[in-house]
């Protein structure tokens, strides 16, 4: 079996609300305590960079699945919410929220939109950041699917 090791390096010359930063291959960032949670807000966080792996896992999944089902796309685009409790000091990432948009091509069938719906929904389950998170952090998928109206 063959393993992908990735390896992020860090550097944190200060304490809780300072900046520090990040590299991981392409990614290379400032990183420090959101302002939301009384930090100083500079660079990215460890709450954004959840929801960016969750978020971009999904939509490669969804895309790489409607495009191996041969299901024709105009668009697909997404938006993706972090909900993070903070009860009593004690912060707890509990949820994130999937709405996908998916824009079928001006000649998708009703199965089509069907097959779009279930892809939407598979995609979930077969995303490593969503399989790495189950248990832990609730994924919540709103998909949106349409089909572009004809011009004439």
């Amino acid at each position: 079996m063959a393993k992908h090791v990735f390896t992020l390096t860090a550097d944190w010359p200060g304490g809780r609300n300072d900046s520090g930063t990040i590299e991981a291959g392409q990614l290379k960032t400032d990183v420090s305590i959101p302002p939301e949670m009384d930090g100083p807000g500079i660079g990215t966080n460890p709450d954004e960079m959840l929801l960016g792996a969750a978020a971009t896992c999904y939509i490669i999944t969804l895309a790489a699945m409607m495009e191996r089902s041969r299901l024709a796309k105009q668009s697909l685009t997404m938006t993706s919410e972090g909900i993070v409790d903070v009860t009593n000091g004690v912060i707890t990432y509990e949820r994130i929220v999937h709405k996908p948009h998916i824009v079928l091509s001006a000649n998708a069938t009703e199965a089509d939109i069907h097959k779009a719906h279930r892809l939407a929904e598979r995609a979930e389950s077969s995303c490593m950041i969503s399989r790495a998170v189950k248990g832990n952090v609730e994924i919540d998928l709103q998909p949106t699917v349409e089909k572009v109206l004809s011009s004439s």
